[in-house]
């Protein structure tokens, strides 16, 4: 078994809260959370949006027929939610503050300082070797954020039309998904989307879930405001569904990396690979509809997980374009194959650095940031150019059962309802990385 003691990024004021008490509260937790003890009664605002499937020539993913939504949804409501709780203080720091620059060379990576968002956090033991593991709700998770954390509801349209409701009910029994702050922002407008909030669901991707993130995309309808995800063992530091979304009004250097050898799948989402990049990974770009690109990449994804291979996606282009990266950093971080240069920079290569946006915690390494710093680091992250063959392989194989409707029709791959192992299984079966080696990394 490998694991490795980390400490974890603070995403809610309770979660911090709770490890400093121990979780210990008697007579209701009286904090106005997510969980059933505070919901009865509870409202939220809901937006509501227009399920529309089509790609309209690569370019307009949502056609809302010219008719005015209700309220701006990137700018008004959820930046403008996110800076009303700026200015209540419920951020532990102000992000907007943090140094940023462009790095100059060929990629422009970006560089941030944010030498405070590493401290403070409470130890924690993390399973490196295992992508699917059983949600435990002893653990921190997205029930127990304050209701003044969240910005508002995230659900479909029951009429097809886009609507907002400033204050309504919590539906419990349908489980609504939330789009919450992050108290420890990595840039301007950091959120959480939570699909199915009170389903509880373990930090694995389904179907359902991930169109709805392509749908936050496509209607922030922003090329600057991307969703990235973390699988387990890829640096997602809690076991409770969820995405994480921002805005920056820059390129990132993967959205600027060349593709090569494209595939067609059933004429309806077109699949690259990277190429000149430190991370070897998928483009995949649709040309029909968003539910088929949402199955493509979901059905890779699923794949993945059922075999064990930590990964990491960006949603980009107001979710045109998605990009799949699987990823052994952690690996070899446990095994002791990273070297100690690199280790010292404290850098967690999740979905955002891994994009080029290099958030770095001391100030030598901002001052010091280069072209070469950047893609030394982002090299250990990527998986070799036969491991990643032999992993596109196992994609490729899975997601070409899809029939003409867009639907699975083979394989245990593409399983929706594989469910997640037990501790016990997963000590008694290692599928990623062989024996039982217990390795702690301490940084």
């Amino acid at each position: 078994m490998l694991r490795i003691k980390r400490v974890p990024t603070i995403v809610s004021n309770y979660q911090k809260e709770e490890a400093d008490d121990g979780g210990a509260r008697h007579g209701g937790c009286g904090r106005n959370c997510l969980n059933k003890c505070c919901i009865p009664g509870s409202k939220l605002p809901l937006y509501a949006f227009k399920k529309v499937n089509k790609v309209v020539n690569g370019k307009d993913v949502l056609d809302c027929e010219n008719k005015e939504p209700p309220v701006a949804f990137l700018d008004s409501l959820l930046l403008g939610e996110w800076e009303d709780r700026m200015q209540r203080g419920l951020f532990r720091y102000d992000v907007t503050a943090c140094e940023t620059k462009v790095i100059p060379g060929e990629y422009g990576f970006i560089a941030q300082l944010n030498e405070g968002r590493h401290l403070k956090k409470r130890p924690t033991e993390f399973r490196v070797d295992t992508v699917l593991q059983p949600f435990d709700g002893s653990k921190f998770n997205f029930t127990k954020v304050g209701q003044e954390e969240v910005l508002f509801q995230f659900e479909a349209s029951e009429d097809d039309e886009v609507q907002f409701f400033p204050n309504a009910p919590i539906d419990v029994e349908n489980s609504p998904s939330v789009v919450a702050i992050n108290v420890s922002p990595i840039e301007y407008g950091h959120v959480l989307l939570i699909p199915r909030v009170l389903e509880c669901l373990p930090q694995r991707i389904d179907r359902e879930s991930f169109l709805l993130a392509l749908y936050m995309a496509a209607e922030a309808g922003s090329p600057y405001f991307r969703l990235g995800y973390n699988s387990l063992g890829a640096f997602a530091t809690i076991n409770h569904l969820h995405f994480q979304a921002y805005y920056l009004a820059v390129p990132f250097p993967i959205e600027k990396a060349a593709t090569g050898k494209t595939t067609n799948l059933n004429a309806r989402v077109k699949i690259s690979e990277i190429s000149k990049y430190p991370v070897r990974g998928l483009v995949f770009e649709g040309t029909d509809t968003l539910e088929d690109l949402a199955n493509a990449v979901s059905d890779s994804c699923i794949c993945l997980q059922n075999n064990n291979i930590p990964y990491n996606v960006l949603i980009s282009d107001s979710g045109r374009r998605i990009f799949l990266l699987p990823q052994c950093y952690a690996e070899k971080q446990a095994l002791g194959e990273v070297s100690a240069e690199i280790l010292d920079t404290q850098v967690n290569p999740a979905v955002w650095e891994i994009s080029g946006h290099m958030v770095l915690k001391r100030r030598k390494d901002y001052e010091e940031a280069s072209d070469e710093n950047a893609w030394r680091l982002l090299a250990e992250v990527s998986l070799s150019e036969e491991r990643f063959q032999e992993v596109k392989a196992i994609i490729f194989e899975a997601i070409s059962c899809l029939d003409e409707n867009g639907s699975t029709t083979g394989g245990p791959d593409n399983d929706q309802d594989v469910k997640p192992q037990s501790l016990e299984e997963i000590d008694a079966h290692h599928g990623m990385l062989p024996g039982n080696q217990e390795c702690l990394v301490l940084h």
